[in-house]
Order: structure tokens, then C-alpha cells, then sequence
């Protein structure tokens, strides 16, 4: 069910863009900001479905308890409004979630990951990871084939 989103600056994006933003010392925190300002504005769209949220709030809740926030829950909630306001949330329906299965199958990475790949094929856009993770590396190829593109490969 693909809507026909297929724009050159569109995006589905992983959960590592995200945190890639909260994390000071982050190797590409300044693209990260860029893509997320660029979001803001209207220069850029990104969606995200619902499990690249959930697994956002988790890991932004952690980063924000051992960098000693008071309220790492409250901070994390805090940061998923703020990117909400940057965002579309796409659903997850019975085709996507079928092809998140097969690619789990076949990739053997991260279901969450995909998840991203299978809702970028179901919008018709680019899926954005912020780096390759130590898993796809190996299938780095397969990766291309079903396009994966990563935040230092985007012009911003």
C-alpha cells in the first residue's frame, strides 16, 4: 500500500537519528540537528512509525538516567513531544508488519530496523539510519539494494 510519498528529501527515520541528536559527543549530532531543524521548517519530511518511537523514549529515558537527569522519564517524554512536532507518525498495518517479519528473516538485524525499512517500502521513501550498525555491516550490499541511506550520505 504504497501512498506516493517518494520525494527526494523524505525520510523514514531510525531511532539512531534521534538519539544521535541527545547525545553531545555524538559523531553526527550537528547532521542530526540539521535534518531535525530542516524537519521544523518544512525543508525536509520525516516520518516515523510507532515502534521507532517506543524504542526512542526507551533509549532517550536511559541516556538521560546515567547522564544523572533528575526525571529521565519526564526529559525523554519531553524530547518525544518536541520531535513529534517534527515528525509523522505513520501507522504500522498487516502489510508492514508481514514484510518487518521477512526482512527480520532475512537480514537478521534488529527488528525495529527493520520496521523502519518495511514502512520507508510501504511510504516509498528512503529509510535513514544514522550510521551502518555493527550487524548490517556484513550485509552492508542488501542494505543499498533496499534503500538504506545514512545521515552522512544525505545532503542537509
Amino acid at each position: 500500500m504504497k501512498r506516493g510519498v517518494n520525494e527526494v528529501n523524505t525520510f523514514v527515520v531510525d531511532t539512531s537519528v534521534l538519539i544521535e541528536y541527545i547525545v553531545e559527543r555524538a559523531p553526527y549530532r550537528k547532521r542530526a540537528e540539521r535534518l531535525l531543524d530542516m524537519a521544523s521548517t518544512g525543508e525536509v519530511e520525516l516520518y516515523l512509525n510507532p515502534v521507532t518511537l517506543s524504542e526512542t523514549l526507551y533509549i532517550a529515558s536511559r541516556i538521560y538516567e546515567a547522564s544523572g537527569i533528575r526525571d529521565p522519564n519526564g526529559e525523554a517524554m519531553n524530547y518525544l513531544n518536541w520531535i513529534r512536532k517534527r515528525v509523522r507518525l505513520s501507522e504500522i498495518h498487516e502489510e508492514t508488519a508481514i514484510r518487518a517479519g521477512e526482512l527480520k528473516k532475512e537480514l537478521r538485524i534488529a527488528l525495529a530496523d527493520c520496521y523502519v525499512i518495511a514502512t520507508s517500502k510501504e511510504l516509498g521513501v528512503a529509510p535513514l539510519f544514522a550510521r551502518p550498525e555493527r550487524e548490517m555491516k556484513p550485509i552492508l550490499k542488501r542494505m543499498r539494494e533496499l534503500g538504506v541511506k545514512f545521515l552522512e550520505e544525505i545532503t542537509l
